[in-house]
């Protein structure tokens, strides 16, 4: 299943996607996706139109880009847990978020650790794009990937799909979503059906003596 909408702006694809990097790992724990520098590499080349040559072959992540990211993440989600305040966070990290100060922070500097310039792409029978490029040929460092999704972050979380954040409260559920309609409480219909099921349980429980 796709992370979101595929009509969301790239900037919201591929912040939700570092996002559910957490996710549940159907044992009623909590997996990570980016638990090692393999696990980025695989993660960056499913991105490779928002990542660009870093997602190219002959990429690596190492430790110091797995690093640099998973921090960024920490402060993605910590944002994500005040975008969708009053209500609850995704309970995969609700316990140890950071301050929004710290993650505010933390996102802003991983998007400054990389100086960028625009390039214009004009693809055959597409339309004109301006992307952001390293604005230096050592554009495949330790922080080129965490600048380009801090910034991808910050575009979402100062853009209007923001708004539409929620956290999914299914069970067994961690996921992040996009609200598409005023009725939508789950992230996918699957949620929905488990969430019905333990309502049903919970209303049918027999009483205890």
């Amino acid at each position: 299943m796709p992370d979101t909408r595929p009509d969301a702006r790239p900037d919201t694809q591929l912040t939700l996607a570092l996002a559910l990097t957490i996710r549940h790992d159907g044992q009623g724990g909590v997996a990570d996706d980016l638990d090692a520098p393999a696990g980025l590499t695989r993660w960056v080349r499913q991105h490779p139109d928002s990542l660009g040559r870093v997602s190219e072959d002959d990429w690596q992540a190492d430790a110091a880009t797995l690093a640099a990211v998973r921090s960024l993440r920490a402060a993605v989600r910590a944002l994500f847990a005040h975008a969708v305040s009053p209500g609850e966070p995704s309970p995969a990290d609700a316990g140890r978020l950071l301050p929004v100060t710290e993650a505010l922070e933390r996102l802003n500097a991983a998007a400054a650790a990389v100086p960028t310039v625009p390039v214009l792409e004009w693809r055959e029978g597409g339309e004109p794009m301006s992307t952001d490029r390293p604005a230096t040929p050592a554009g495949t460092g330790p922080h080129t990937v965490a600048a380009t999704l801090a910034r991808a972050a910050i575009g979402f979380l100062a853009g209007p799909d923001r708004r539409s954040l929620r956290a999914c409260h299914a069970p067994r559920c961690v996921r992040y979503f996009l609200k598409e309609h005023p009725r939508q409480e789950w992230c996918k219909p699957s949620c929905g059906n488990r969430a019905r099921v333990a309502r049903h349980h919970e209303r049918h429980r027999a009483p205890q003596p």
